[in-house]
């Protein structure tokens, strides 16, 4: 059984304990990897490894930084399916899916070569007579970031490719769920040429994010998870100082009208609630129906649902297995909840035929309709293939059930009117929005995260915001004195002379 070890320093790094945790291969049901869980003496190497190689990456030119960004972003390229089939064999999402992750994070990257023209200051010329003001741009050092199993390869790209652009070094705690991922792309930063030191991967449990979190030389906490551990991130690291951005969990509702294309409609609502087996925070996870499209659009919903080939991921099939037998069973929880709250079981994903081992963790996809609102099965963030249906009797209702919710990730509308998206678009308190768009994931130059208890700090990720997130401002006020220059004056400074 393969020992998956951290990267510290450029290379492969032993554990000083014996504490591992196991690497299931979810569609088969068996573990197939040990992963090395980080004490203190692993903590305080890779926060070293990393300090040791801010001073040079910070000095290193912008022309060099570049160029290994650009080679980082060809070997990803050219070898994605080599982390694709890393990315199904652990998390279990399709080989499709995983090559979309990947390219989604890709973007990132591309995004991020740009770095040169966002990281230019501003110039005031003659602020005062002689006197020039000046803006910079300059890295925070080391940056810690603590991503989630469900899209090991693209959530770090939503960080560590903006913090090296920057001048940053990186320590990156992967989940222990799915840890081949960063180990891979460590390996691939150091052949396109970053420094030894200047990426690291932590690998660990909750001693290693404490040990970020409370590590003196961490200057800022990047973290996609769900919302009591993003909560209890955020308070801890803003209390010692640090930078946070912390993405939480969602419950993401799709409102559908009834002059909306039922036939989209019902498309959009299973590749959004069943891709990725529902382990994405951007799945939708309620239909809003406006009455009186519900019996249609789940009518739909259901014959569309039939057709699902639900297996291995390395086959020809449309959904993978949930991460770990125990999510599986959590999920599953909630079938037998929705039946006790009232709820009509339209279909039920367990014991679902699928093409794989029979000891792989299986749900297949599940449609819940007429759920309670005050049910959990509608309150909690389920985070796997169960889509629940709640039905309302105008667009009003929908907006004031949507904005009721206490999360903000992301929501969408189907319609074809357009005043009414218009004013949707207005009046919804959620952080992304899609308009006829199930899955409204921002493109990489506009910034990720959601309102309210989906994200705490206030800068979200990638985009504009990253580069202020990852850069500290200095403002230096100039002066050149030329020989008519000279003589005491012990009055304020002013901009007026």
């Amino acid at each position: 059984m393969t020992l998956i070890e951290h990267w510290i320093g450029g290379k492969a790094h032993p554990n000083g304990t014996e504490r591992t945790g196991p690497v299931f291969d979810p569609a088969r049901g068996v573990q197939q990897h040990e992963v090395v869980l980080a004490g203190e003496a692993e903590i305080e190497a890779a926060v070293a490894a990393a300090k040791a190689a801010f001073p040079a990456w910070r000095d290193t030119s912008i022309a060099k930084r570049s160029q290994v960004l650009f080679a980082f972003r060809e070997l990803l390229n050219a070898r994605k399916d080599e982390l694709a089939a890393i990315l199904t064999s652990e998390h279990g999402k399709v080989l499709s899916d995983a090559a979309g992750e990947i390219a989604r994070g890709l973007e990132v990257v591309e995004f991020a070569t740009g770095f040169p023209h966002l990281l230019k200051g501003e110039f005031t010329e003659n602020a005062s007579t002689g006197v020039d003001v000046y803006s910079l741009r300059q890295p925070l050092g080391v940056v810690g970031i603590i991503s989630p199993f469900n899209f090991p390869a693209m959530v770090p790209m939503w960080f560590f490719p903006i913090a090296l652009a920057a001048g940053n070094t990186v320590v990156l705690k992967p989940s222990e769920k799915d840890p081949s991922a960063a180990n891979w792309i460590a390996a691939l930063l150091k052949e396109a040429g970053l420094p030894d030191g200047a990426f690291n991967v932590l690998h660990g449990d909750k001693v290693a994010v404490d040990g970020l979190l409370n590590h003196p030389d961490v200057k800022s906490i990047s973290f996609v998870g769900s919302t009591p551990i993003a909560k209890y991130i955020y308070e801890t690291a803003s209390r010692n100082g640090k930078r946070v951005q912390a993405l939480g969990g969602a419950k993401n509702h799709m409102l559908v009208l009834p002059d909306a294309d039922l036939d989209l409609t019902a498309d959009a609502a299973v590749n959004a609630g069943f891709g990725s087996a529902g382990e994405r925070c951007m799945a939708i996870s309620v239909v809003v129906a406006v009455e009186p499209v519900a019996d249609d659009l789940i009518a739909k919903i259901t014959e569309r649902m039939a057709g699902l080939k639900v297996g291995d991921g390395r086959r020809s099939c449309d959904m993978g297995p949930l991460i770990t037998g125990e999510h599986r069973d959590k999920v599953g929880s909630y079938i037998d909840l929705a039946v006790e709250d009232g709820a009509d079981v339209v279909v039920d994903g367990r014991g679902v035929e699928v093409d794989g081992e029979a000891d792989g963790f299986w749900l297949g996809p599940t449609l819940v309709d007429k759920v309670p609102v005050t049910s959990r099965v509608y309150t909690d963030e389920i985070f796997g293939p169960v889509l629940s249906v709640v039905r309302v009797a105008s667009y009003e209702d929908g907006v004031d059930l949507i904005n009721s919710s206490p999360y903000g990730n992301g929501t969408a509308i189907f319609t074809n009117d357009g005043g009414a998206a218009r004013r949707f678009q207005n009046e919804v308190e959620v952080g992304m929005i899609g308009i006829n768009v199930p899955i409204p994931v921002p493109v990489s130059y506009y910034s990720f995260g959601g309102w309210k208890n989906s994200l705490f700090g206030d800068t979200k990720a990638y985009g504009p915001d990253a580069f202020h997130f990852f850069t500290r401002q200095k403002a230096v006020t100039s002066r050149w004195l030329d020989p008519s220059h000279g003589g005491i004056n012990l009055g304020f400074p002013q901009t007026t002379h």
